[in-house]
């Protein structure tokens, strides 16, 4: 068996038969860099409000609550995220550090 046969099947080595076909290849090339910068971006802001809320930073919170709404919003508008699942994440980060606000 060689060594690479695995790779066709992950798609690492796709080699196409038609132009249409390559086109897709680079176009899924693209698409998946950007989704997952975006994806990334997104999960650290997520992660710098949930570390304001162990911290108990109320501002901290809050701040950091404004820029993951506007990126989750974004990538949900992008179709990078699902429209609904972003507006979960949104709903139970605002009701987090409203609860902090509070105390």
């Amino acid at each position: 068996m060689e060594p690479f046969a695995g790779l066709f099947l992950k798609g690492f080595l796709n080699v196409a038969n038609h132009p249409s076909a390559a086109k897709r290849d680079r176009q899924r090339i693209k698409r998946t860099a950007r989704n997952r910068s975006i994806t990334s971006a997104v999960k650290t802001l997520v992660k710098k409000v949930h570390t304001a809320l162990q911290t108990n930073d109320k501002e901290a919170a809050q701040t950091a609550l404004k820029s993951a709404i506007v990126a989750l919003d974004k990538a949900a508008s992008k179709g990078v995220y699902h429209v609904k699942a972003a507006s979960r994440t949104v709903s139970r980060l605002s009701a987090q550090v409203h609860k902090l606000a509070l105390k």
